[in-house]
């Protein structure tokens, strides 16, 4: 193994090391002073140091994302290859066979990330200029996790019509489109319609990504308590687009609709709403088939007898009650995923009995978060040249994401891998990449293992190049001021 190789082993185990000593100090078992536990107001200032250090480092880089070149040029005279003339031919090869645009252009690795800023993390409709850092951020995770090629684009219109037409009308530039804070209920009908229209794969990640994860983490948090799916009675709090898509899978995957309660601001969903209307059907259709017991109420009465609580709501801390977790059966286990900030905080909760917690926050054990799906997941779609992301494809990953998880031997506060677990990424996108090939939505057919070796080799390079560029000083290394904290 190289010097350059050994020096990313060595930055990987520090990354990972300092993830560990942040979610140390912040969750279950805190880091103490002198034998003492860290106040909430220490654990508060760590948990809101993010936020501080983001304000500084996104002026300082004017943005997270450049496009580069990939090809080389090695005088002048390469242009007239990569330009005029010489790019008349593949040009002419691409109108006679359009399939050749994925052997002479970019648009086999590229997604775009398109949002209208109406629901943007937790902060709601702030506009699309105010969307960009996420979708900047999103495009950075792309590329550094999966190895994919991203463009941001956020859309000055909130009317689905028009958003959908744009789709349509960019889409054979990208080799994938990735759907980003949407408001509910537009979202679906969005989604539904450029999946059928496009010949590329459309997904909505704040619907199928975090629905991913979320079961990933389920399914190895359901095995550390020792409860059976299709025993389990699930909480869900919030009924907006994500929760819809949790719900779902969470079915698709053995959970049973009768076991299931979901909760809107106005209270659980049961066959006596008739609040619901026609525009939320996704949401009606939830309260027709689920909460077997006939539950009524709120958040509490969701909880009550609940052996895992989902919450992807408004965010918190505050937003849930930790008390209501007492009503909950034993060992409960708690998902609060709100951003940026969860609906109680870990520690509330392990004070009042949670037996695993999970937040969507990289700086808290036992992160589901959607940077453990998309970029991977959109790896092996691309690989594959899939026309679609099927339901199927999403247990897969996140069956892949579990099992990785429990081979390395899962606990209360590691149930799911995080980001800095560089084997995960290959093993999860070959999962997807052969399901495809299974559920003939794959253009090119492929093995486990040759979608595997093609991704570890790609996410490499990626990860490879950004450390490159980070030791030449291509990209200038932020040094905090001293006495800052």
């Amino acid at each position: 193994m190289g010097k350059f190789t050994d020096a990313l082993d060595k930055a990987g185990r520090k990354l990972d090391r300092g993830v560990k000593d942040i979610g140390s100090s912040l969750g279950r078992d805190p880091g103490k002073r002198g034998g003492e536990e860290p106040t909430v107001e220490e654990r508060l200032k760590l948990a809101e140091k993010p936020g501080r250090d983001a304000m500084v480092m996104h002026r300082y880089y004017g943005g997270k994302i450049e496009t580069v070149p990939k090809a080389c040029i090695r005088n002048f005279d390469d242009f007239s290859i990569w330009y005029s003339p010489g790019v008349a031919a593949p040009c002419k090869d691409i109108a006679s066979n359009p399939d050749m645009v994925y052997e002479h252009t970019c648009k086999w690795n590229t997604v775009a990330v398109v949002s209208d800023g109406t629901r943007v993390l937790g902060l709601g409709d702030i506009g699309p200029e105010a969307a960009m850092p996420v979708m900047e951020g999103k495009s950075m995770l792309f590329k550094y996790l999966g190895g994919v090629d991203c463009v941001p684009i956020c859309l000055d219109t909130k009317d689905p019509e028009r958003i959908i037409e744009t789709v349509r009308l960019i889409a054979p530039s990208f080799g994938g489109i990735n759907l980003e804070d949407i408001s509910n209920p537009k979202c679906f009908d969005i989604l539904d319609e450029l999946r059928r229209d496009c010949k590329i794969p459309v997904w909505h990640d704040d619907q199928q990504g975090t629905a991913t994860v979320e079961v990933a983490g389920a399914m190895n948090a359901m095995k550390l308590v020792g409860k059976r799916f299709d025993d389990a009675n699930v909480a869900v709090v919030g009924a907006g687009a994500a929760s819809i898509a949790i719900a779902r899978l969470l079915l698709a995957t053995g959970f049973r609709p009768e076991h299931l309660c979901m909760c809107d601001s106005k209270g659980i969903l049961n066959q006596s709403r008739d609040d619901i209307d026609d525009a939320h059907r996704q949401k009606r259709e939830i309260a027709l088939k689920t909460n077997g017991a006939g539950k009524t109420g709120g958040i509490k009465e969701a909880m009550e007898g609940a052996d895992i609580l989902i919450a992807a709501s408004k965010p918190g801390p505050g937003t849930i009650d930790p008390a209501f977790i007492k009503g909950m059966a034993d060992d409960p286990v708690l998902f609060c995923t709100a951003n940026p900030v969860p609906e109680m905080w870990p520690w509330e909760a392990k004070e009042m009995g949670a037996k695993v917690f999970a937040t969507g926050r990289s700086d808290f054990p036992n992160q589901v978060n959607n940077s453990m799906g998309f970029p991977a997941i959109f790896r092996g779609v691309l690989d594959v040249r899939a026309r679609t992301i099927t339901d199927e494809m999403c247990i897969a990953a996140a069956t892949e994401l579990a099992r990785y998880a429990e081979e390395k031997g899962i606990s209360e506060d590691y149930i799911i891998p995080n980001m800095s677990e560089e084997g995960v990424f290959p093993r999860e996108a070959a999962a997807v990449a052969v399901k495809a090939c299974e559920q003939g939505v794959a253009r090119i057919k492929t093995s486990y293992k040759e979608e595997h070796d093609r991704a570890a080799e790609i996410i490499k390079r990626s990860r490879g190049l950004t450390r490159n560029m980070m030791d030449r000083g291509y990209i200038r290394r932020y040094k905090e001021p001293e006495g800052r904290a």
